[in-house]
């Protein structure tokens, strides 16, 4: 009898294929990658047409030692890694290294860890896509030159262990510019006026809103016109309108989509996210099933579903809420760019297996994932929701208010998920009346308001926003936020993501020096060549040829150009406690710190205060640039914690001329903290 040899990624992987393969396969895992750059260099020849140096990843020795064993007794080698560039090039360079050119080898994939899905494959099985593997290596290759290229400039110019990267440093430079427009801001004020009537044999009473988007009340002013034009007015009901709303059907999950719901939903890191479904898609053990992988491939930008897969989520939709439930066609959604649509979107490989029905078998947080893509998976087979809507126009001396009353007629989906919620609608019934009717006033509600900056980005919205702009791709979402939160360039607090002084300082020398590989057209043209590598239609060496030598010119010009601008220690007027000498500023991994300069003499370190100018408003000692634990920057007063005066925005020692608060800087103008006040004056510092 012949025998095969399988060879996976993960044991987890191996151990749920080889249940569905008979007694004369035998499944391995390389744990991952086999082959790589070196670590000690940049590891690409240059003069040679930029020929990567592979060497095999230390420590994978004894694993090689047995692949090649099980390799020479087995009469036919299927590589079975992931189905996208990162798995074709890890088949490529197991070809490479256990010397299979000569060995009967074929490459097999499948989006799911399932019997039929398997041997299906094996059906299909063909050779190694060489131009994914090539577009695999083109990433891999600019990667590396920008980081080995540019990390040791950052090292000289601000301080050891910093990294650059392609995709990070156009991240960093999003949450930057997020936090400049946040830092300019401006409030506007605007008023809204609210009219409560009543409605005769009713408990509740209607509330119609003045104006539109069109017709804003800028000011109290404008506000105190309005009102003196509705004195003694006589509201009458100008028109009632009823319709049918409908909501769509959500999409089923993307690797994006997964981990902007996880965020949302669940309060899970991109990173957490990826790994649950790592999980899930490998392999668990299941009560009854054995090892078993409950979702599809989790690295994906396509909404595609298979058609077996699509005729089992309707029937169970059919069986289990009925035919009405059932779509009639799918929610195709839309797309402007290339998508991987070789693999399906996310979803679970048994729609039958409920999450009730795993529940016992997983972890809380792999249940609660495997819930969140089961239930959008079935979701997005069923009907839309349905909803019943009445609109009302009230006209009172020529002014006019609304007001909208919606209620759910048919879940469809809602009945199995349930997205964010809707701006909130009035849920008064307005079947008692009818267009001509007199409606007595009960109150006037004014209120003020004042807009809201644009919201720092978390890790959801900054994934929605990298694929927006068409940079990275869904593996590489995960590992490029990670990067920048462990290099403490970005902070993250309450679910925010925050620039820290060093990631201010990285992405301003980014910025200055190497301009193209942080703009973001650049970028996601980029990846647009990499998937013409993948298509075949572009040579991957073509892009690198064009890439180094405007890289390596930049990184010249920079060490010269940075160089001028290079600042010493600043000295300081603190005074060591030691030996008396005055100290200097030192940078570290929390930021800025004072330290004597008679080290290693003299060891002696104390926290940065870097005061500002202005005297604190509440107890006349000065205020400082301080940080939080994470890293961000606020002021405070230097007597803290005696006296707890702080701001996020640096303060002014101009005091407000409306109310007498602290005015902070904002752009170019001063605004009063106080947001009731609204005072708001130019800048002219």
């Amino acid at each position: 009898m012949p025998r095969y040899l399988v060879i996976v990624e993960s044991p987890a992987k191996a151990k749920t294929i080889k249940k569905f393969l008979g007694t004369n396969y035998e499944v391995l895992a390389s744990n991952g990658h086999v082959r790589d750059l070196p670590k000690s260099q940049m590891g690409i020849d240059i003069d040679h047409n930029y020929e990567p140096k592979y060497i095999t990843i230390r420590g994978k020795g004894d694993l090689l030692a047995k692949l090649r064993k099980e390799v020479k007794k087995a009469d036919k080698v299927y590589l079975a890694t992931d189905p996208d560039r990162e798995g074709e090039a890890i088949s490529w360079h197991l070809a490479q290294t256990l010397k299979l050119g000569d060995k009967d080898t074929s490459r097999i994939t499948f989006n799911e860890i399932t019997k039929n899905a398997v041997k299906s494959s094996i059906k299909q099985a063909r050779d190694i896509d060489l131009d994914l593997v090539n577009a695999q290596q083109a990433r891999r290759i600019l990667d590396r030159m920008v980081g080995y290229k540019i990390s040791p400039l950052l090292w000289s110019k601000i301080k050891r262990g910093l990294s650059a990267g392609r995709v990070q440093s156009v991240a960093l430079r999003i949450i930057c510019d997020r936090e400049d427009e946040i830092n300019a801001f401006v409030p506007e004020e605007y008023w809204n006026l609210e009219a409560e009537f009543d409605l005769k044999g009713k408990k509740k009473s209607l509330v119609a809103k003045f104006g539109n988007s069109k017709n804003v009340i800028r000011s109290e002013a404008e506000m105190d016109e309005i009102l003196k034009q509705l004195k003694d007015a006589s509201f009458t009901v100008k028109e009632i309108k009823k319709s049918e709303r409908i909501r769509k059907s959500p999409l089923p999950f993307t690797t994006s989509t997964l981990q902007q719901e996880a965020a949302k939903h669940l309060n899970y890191s991109t990173q957490k996210t990826m790994q649950l479904a790592q999980q899930l898609y490998e392999g668990v053990e299941v009560k009854g099933h054995g090892t078993i992988g409950l979702i599809t491939y989790l690295r994906t930008d396509s909404i595609r579903i298979s058609d077996e897969a699509d005729q089992a989520v309707k029937q169970f939709i059919k069986s289990q809420y009925g035919e009405d439930f059932v779509a009639l066609e799918a929610n195709e959604g839309r797309t402007g760019k290339k998508i991987q649509d070789a693999h399906e979107a996310i979803r679970p490989t048994y729609v039958e297996l409920t999450p009730n029905d795993v529940k016992d078998s997983l972890g809380r947080d792999q249940y609660r994932l495997y819930q969140l893509i089961w239930k959008r998976f079935v979701a997005s087979r069923m009907q839309p929701a349905k909803y019943e809507t009445t609109s009302i126009k009230i006209d009172g001396n020529e002014l006019r208010f609304s007001a909208t009353a919606s209620s759910l007629v048919f879940e469809g989906f809602m009945s199995v998920y349930i997205p964010e919620e809707e701006e909130e609608e009035s849920s008064v019934n307005f079947d008692n009346l009818k267009e001509g009717d007199t409606l007595n006033l009960i109150e006037l509600h004014k209120s003020q308001h004042f807009t809201q900056p644009p919201a720092h980005y978390s890790e959801a919205s900054l994934v929605k926003m990298l694929e927006e702009l068409g940079i990275g791709r869904p593996s590489t979402y995960s590992p490029t936020i990670t990067t920048i939160i462990v290099r403490r360039y970005v902070a993250k607090e309450n679910k925010n993501l925050y620039v820290t002084e060093l990631g201010e300082a990285v992405n301003s020398i980014m910025k200055c020096a190497f301009s193209s590989i942080v703009d973001v057209n650049f970028t996601a043209n980029m990846e647009s060549l990499l998937d013409c590598v993948e298509d075949g239609t572009v040579n991957w060496k073509t892009i690198i040829s064009n890439f180094y030598p405007d890289l390596d010119e930049a990184v010249i010009n920079a060490q010269t150009a940075l160089e001028k601008i290079q600042i010493d220690d600043e000295v300081s007027e603190e005074i060591c406690d030691l030996c008396g000498r005055n100290m200097v500023v030192k940078y570290g991994p929390h930021g800025r710190f004072l330290a004597c300069p008679g080290f290693p003499e003299c060891k002696n370190t104390k926290p940065y205060l870097e005061k500002i100018g202005v005297a604190c408003p509440l107890c006349g000692n000065d205020i400082v640039l301080r940080k939080t634990k994470k890293g961000r920057k606020y002021y405070g007063c230097a007597g803290n914690p005696v006296c707890a005066f702080m701001t996020w925005q640096k303060p002014s020692s101009i005091r407000c001329e409306k109310c007498g608060g602290v005015l902070v800087e904002k752009g170019n103008k001063l605004v009063c903290e106080n947001e009731k006040c609204g005072f708001v004056v130019s800048n002219t510092k």
